[in-house]
């Protein structure tokens, strides 16, 4: 398993559209990808636990991905959110 923290710098956070591109980059991986913010914790891989975990510009996120492709999966989840999430 790899972990890092993660500061969410889209302005709105991971609301609908930016949501479902962060799924969209967790499924193109085996491992499976969570992350803890404001003490609970989300399967990066559904837009409702992702939407649900609340998630504003400006929180820190601890990502987690534990599987045979890990270490790729916790590269491309860091890369798409330090773009933006498409905003």
């Amino acid at each position: 398993m790899v972990s890092d923290k993660i500061k969410i710098t889209n302005p709105s956070g991971l609301h609908l559209r930016p949501a479902g591109i962060f799924c969209k980059e967790a499924m193109r991986f085996r491992s499976q990808i969570t992350f803890g913010a404001k003490g609970s914790t989300a399967n990066a891989k559904s837009v409702l636990s992702v939407l649900g975990a609340c998630v504003k510009c400006g929180d820190i996120i601890e990502l987690c991905c534990d599987g045979e492709d890990e270490e790729l999966a916790l590269e491309a989840m860091r890369g798409v959110i330090e773009t933006g999430l498409g905003e």
